[in-house]
């Protein structure tokens, strides 16, 4: 068996930074802070002017009309997770050690060594198949000596170097070959930060799609904490971390810092890693589908597909967030009702009505409007008592969303889409106050079809903002 070059000796030293002299963890806990705010204040500018409008997925008069939170409360909320998020961030680089350089050429050679002791595999491999591996080496040694010794299991005798001892005497010793260094730094410098790159990337999209979905699956989770976020019915680029602080820590800021103690991560890759999630989370909630927009097509996770979720429609669907959608497609919460245009169309209707009549979104503090809860009592008016009752006895938080937006026009919206599949809707035009026998078989039919339309829809608020009681 061959020898094995020596390894080089090393000596460590500390890694310089990379902005001196703002030290390196610094940096890591300021970048994601000002990456958020540098791309949030492009998007707003370019809402606030109406630039590129033939690109926004909502119209200037929906995000006036349709959210249900001050543009105040979310700058408040947001700091206060950034807040947390630094808290969190000096606390972990506690942990870290300090970057150092001066062993790279060790590293590399450390996985020189590695590709060496793999080729000794080859001639057993070889011998599976019927061939002769030292046969074939002998073959190829006058004209191709490196791939005979390939061949031959990794044994180049005529690779050496001379070395000087600690005794100042000189040693000839065994070198790598060529090519093995090569693939040994591709290996220490590109494959092996890549795919740490990528476990810190699938663990937060793990992380963030099984809480999320959780978020939505149980009431009391999404009553108490998910909802905040789900005011958001127009995202918008600077509310992307607008949550309940304890959802903002649980989610994304364990959930960044997990990734990145798992994927094992220097203080240098996890700086990139915060920056590239912050800023992929916010490109996600811009609301812009920009066609020159790397972010947005580098995977199938972009604002049209998370603004998807936000709406009333799309609520129990496109959970995957902020990287890949791969836990949607195979758990099957992959929004499936096919092109969206219409409903989207019917939300911009909905909101420009909404504007017409003097409609708001909230007001002052916040809340919805006199005149908002003005028009839900009138839709109020105008429901079934026997969808009055049936609403009574759902809990699901996408009719707590339904009943939030009822003052935007939700009933109208999903009656329209009931027409749009031609469901029966015959009994939901009738007047409450009209006399007659028990609802017939359509009657039934159209109700159901529309309870399991508000079931599948809004978010945010207890079913008191119709009066009804709830059976909770």
């Amino acid at each position: 068996m061959a020898a094995l070059p020596p390894l080089p000796p090393y000596t460590l030293s500390p890694l310089p930074p990379l902005l001196a002299p703002i030290p390196d963890k610094f940096l890591t806990l300021m970048f994601p802070v000002v990456a958020y705010w540098a791309l949030s204040l492009f998007f707003h500018f370019l809402d606030v002017n109406d630039y590129l409008p033939q690109y926004r997925l909502h119209t200037p008069i929906e995000l006036l009309k349709r959210n249900h939170v001050l543009k105040t409360d979310v700058i408040r909320d947001v700091l206060i997770q950034q807040v947390i998020q630094t808290v969190i961030g000096v606390l972990l680089g506690m942990t870290e050690p300090e970057d150092v350089i001066g062993k790279e050429d060790y590293d590399v050679s450390v996985w020189a060594t590695r590709i060496r002791l793999a080729q000794r595999l080859i001639p057993g491999v070889l011998s599976l198949v019927g061939l002769n591996a030292a046969g074939m080496a002998k073959n190829v040694a006058n004209s191709y000596p490196v791939l005979s010794g390939f061949l031959a299991g990794g044994n180049y005798p005529w690779l050496t170097h001379a070395v000087f001892l600690s005794s100042g005497d000189v040693a000839v010793v065994p070198a790598f070959a060529a090519w093995e260094i090569v693939l040994a730094k591709i290996t220490y410098w590109v494959l092996v930060p890549a795919l740490q790159f990528s476990l810190a990337v699938f663990f937060m999209d793990t992380w963030q799609y099984f809480l999320h979905r959780a978020m939505h699956s149980n009431l009391w989770l999404y009553r108490t904490f998910h909802s905040r976020h789900h005011r958001l019915y127009v995202p918008y680029a600077f509310g992307a971390l607008y949550n309940h602080p304890f959802e903002g820590f649980l989610l994304d800021t364990m959930g960044a810092s997990i990734a990145f103690k798992l994927a094992g991560l220097t203080t240098r890759q996890g700086m990139w890693f915060f920056t590239c999630s912050t800023i992929k989370t916010v490109d996600d909630h811009c609301g812009y589908a920009l066609p020159w927009d790397p972010l947005q097509h580098l995977t199938g996770n972009n604002a049209a597909y998370h603004d998807i979720h936000h709406q009333s429609w799309g609520i129990k669907a496109n959970f995957s967030q902020p990287f890949f959608t791969f836990w949607d497609r195979i758990l099957g919460t992959t929004w499936t009702g096919g092109d969206v245009s219409a409903k989207y169309e019917r939300s911009r209707k909905s909101a420009q009505n909404a504007a017409k009549n003097g409609m708001s979104g909230t007001s002052i503090a916040g809340e919805p409007s006199d005149s908002q809860n003005e028009g839900r009592r009138a839709t109020t008016k105008n429901l079934l008592p026997s969808f009055q009752e049936s609403l009574k006895t759902s809990t699901s938080e996408s009719l707590e969303q339904a009943l939030q937006d009822i003052g935007n026009g939700a009933p109208r919206i999903i009656s329209e889409e009931a027409e749009e599949e031609k469901e029966p809707r015959l009994a939901l035009r009738r007047s409450p106050r009209k006399k007659g026998g028990n609802p017939t078989p359509s009657d039934v039919g159209s109700l159901k079809g529309l309870r399991e339309r508000v079931n599948g829809s809004l978010h945010g608020r207890s079913g008191g903002v119709l009066g009804l009681e709830s059976s909770r």
